[in-house]
């Protein structure tokens, strides 16, 4: 049997006809046998799908053909299955619900560090406050050494959490860290809102630090939403 390949994709950028586009690509998805989720927004689209190698080229290759999207990254692993039951494409008002006005990834987005920066970091023990904006149940099947919780049970509640950090951390370093990077592409631009004057997010997130680094300063696996439940540093399912 020829492997599964799944990708995890997203980007913020301004896209019309989504009507069209969501029958198009739903099409597309159903001949080639693949399954998952595309959210399409008039933010950008976020892509969750697994299938054999020639179906997913022939989705990416569609899919960097849209205007705004030709630089689409990809983060990639492999299965024996597929972990989704059926194909979903949607359309959605946001591709990551946050409900913050004036919050627009598409025109400003904080910066960014590299996997193998943010290992440099680390391993120079150089201060500075990892910030998980994931949920609680995430946080707690893995994390990075020494991560803060935000402290939430839905994303949808981060604004109110960073109501409750400490004063001192504006002043600090903080890189913040999701699962494959979407997360901060808000949550990061609302922390600098706020008044917090150092802040970076982890570029691709911990699915690709994974990818880069391993699991080097990071304790447990990495919650995903599909039937894989997590994935431990090596990108495959972890057995919890």
């Amino acid at each position: 049997m020829q492997p599964i390949v799944n990708i995890a994709a997203y980007r913020f950028v301004e896209l019309n006809n989504l009507a069209e586009l969501r029958t198009e690509l739903l099409e597309l998805c159903l001949l080639a046998e693949l399954r998952g989720t595309i959210l399409l927004s008039p933010e950008g689209i976020n892509v969750f799908v697994a299938g054999v190698r020639a179906s997913m080229d022939r989705l990416l290759a569609r899919l960097r053909q849209i205007p705004g999207l030709a630089e689409l990254a990809v983060k990639e692993s492999l299965s024996h299955e597929r972990p989704f039951k059926r194909m979903r494409v949607k359309i959605k008002r946001e591709i990551i619900v946050f409900g913050v006005d004036g919050i627009a990834p598409q025109r400003y987005t904080s910066r960014r560090l590299s996997p193998q920066e943010l290992k440099r970091w680390l391993d120079e023990g150089r201060p500075v406050t990892l910030l998980d904006t994931r949920n609680n149940f995430e946080f707690e099947t893995g994390t990075f050494q020494n991560a803060v919780a935000i402290g939430i049970d839905d994303f949808r509640d981060f604004p109110t959490a960073v109501s409750r950090l400490p004063d001192e951390l504006k002043q600090q370093p903080i890189v913040t860290f999701c699962t494959g990077g979407i997360r901060c592409e808000k949550a990061t631009p609302y922390l600098e809102r706020e008044g917090f004057q150092n802040v970076y997010q982890l570029d691709g997130g911990i699915l690709k630090y994974f990818e880069e680094c391993g699991g080097a300063h990071y304790n447990g696996h990495c919650f995903v939403f599909d039937e894989r439940v997590a994935l431990d540093p090596a990108l495959q399912a972890a057995h919890i």
